[in-house]
């Protein structure tokens, strides 16, 4: 009785630490797909805001990069795969696809390891995880005055060339609750993390 108790007890010893090491495989394939999830979505971000600054005083350019849109998809997803393998991940091809109907991505994860559990040496874990990007600005073009009327000139002479107007500051653009004014002779962007939210999407988005 004494040594079956005590093998009873080591088979529930051995059983707690399969069971526990499968979960930590599970949680850690989790862990993987949130970080290759978030690292797409935060390329996606710092792309928009790259491709924003070439068009930055065209703002008839500006309409896919102030919506979150105008990304290299293919390019977001290599950096998934590169935080998915730091955290023990595998990204497979075609396991990191943009979202549909929002901004952002959805990738799935399979551990390096296997689960831990005997005769299951060929099945690892997996986890899926979605990323958003949400657009924190919006533009607002400013009304162009009404031309003034003028006088014809009774006595009208050769013109002089004028020289070019200054270009005028942007206006209308505000990212939460500032507005932001865009000089020509210095263009700036606010950052990447101003212009756009990234966070992880739950169960019920």
């Amino acid at each position: 009785m004494y040594i079956a108790a005590i093998g009873g007890l080591l088979f529930l010893a051995f059983v707690y630490f399969v069971v526990g090491q499968a979960a930590a495989t599970r949680n850690s394939a989790q862990t993987a797909a949130d970080a290759a999830a978030l690292a797409a979505a935060e390329d996606a971000r710092n792309q928009l805001r790259e491709g924003w600054l070439g068009v930055v005083l065209d703002p008839e350019q500006w309409d896919g990069f102030l919506k979150g849109r105008t990304y290299d998809s293919s390019s977001a997803c290599q950096r998934a795969a590169v935080f998915a393998a730091k955290n023990g991940g595998v990204l497979p091809d075609g396991d990191c696809v943009p979202l549909a109907g929002q901004q952002g991505f959805s990738v799935t994860v399979r551990t390096q390891e296997s689960v831990g559990l005997p005769g299951t040496e060929a099945r690892h874990a997996v986890a899926s995880a979605r990323a958003l990007i949400e657009p924190k600005c919006t533009f607002a073009a400013p009304e162009e005055p009404e031309p003034e009327e003028t006088e014809p000139d009774p006595d009208p002479t050769e013109p002089e060339d004028e020289p070019e107007p200054e270009p005028e500051p942007i206006t209308g653009l505000t990212c939460g609750e500032e507005a932001w004014t865009i000089d020509p002779d210095d263009p700036v962007l606010p950052s990447a993390v101003d212009l756009f939210t990234v966070r992880l999407a739950g169960d019920d988005e």
